[in-house]
């Protein structure tokens, strides 16, 4: 049996209609463009009513199961804030967390934006808060394209942000390849 020499575990976190969906299969498909194992699931839930939806994406060698056990997970890329919250004990001491601070309130809640980020603020070591207003000005449809281009320029993947670039033509439909292209250098030009 062989040792896992190298595992990066992501969890995505966000609502129904975000495309959390979307983007772990961007993030695998650059992935395995390097040559990576990649193991992915999803926690689809009540997603078309505005439910929590999480992604789990592992990519490495040797990879044998596609669910993340608590406290292992690497970074958490967040569409919204309260989902980055409720993914937290899954995140490892020093692991990222990438969150837009824009709220989309489930029909049985009721915070503000800043009250999440003040509690990931309190709760993790490296924090990446993203203005979501921002990353949705182009188009509220490509807000995913854009979290990912931040995501890949802050440095949270084991891969650079071209590798990423290069699959969007290998998946997304062409029709739409022009607006998540700006999306995605959007995303890389506002991440601090």
């Amino acid at each position: 049996m062989s040792v896992n020499k190298f595992t990066f575990n992501l969890m995505i976190a966000g609502v129904g209609g975000q495309g959390t969906v979307l983007a772990s299969k961007l993030i695998a498909a650059a992935a395995m463009n390097c040559g990576y194992d990649v193991r992915t699931t999803e926690t689809i839930g009540m997603a078309q009513r505005g439910g929590s939806v999480v992604s789990h994406i592992r990519i490495g060698e040797n990879i044998f199961s596609p669910l993340i056990p608590l406290g292992k997970v690497n970074a958490i890329i967040a569409f919204e804030p309260a989902e980055a919250v409720r993914q937290l004990p899954y995140l490892r001491k020093d692991g990222a967390v990438l969150a837009c601070d824009s709220v989309i309130k489930p029909a049985a809640g009721d915070y503000e934006a800043v009250t999440m980020i003040d509690y990931l603020k309190k709760n993790t070591q490296r924090l990446i808060v993203l203005d979501g207003r921002r990353l949705a000005e182009q188009n509220a449809k490509t807000l995913n394209v854009a979290l990912l281009g931040a995501a890949a320029q802050s440095g949270i993947f084991p891969f650079d942000a071209n590798t990423l670039l290069d699959v969007l033509p290998q998946i997304l439909p062409s029709r739409f390849l022009e607006m998540n292209l700006k999306a995605f250098e959007l995303g890389r030009e506002i991440c601090p």
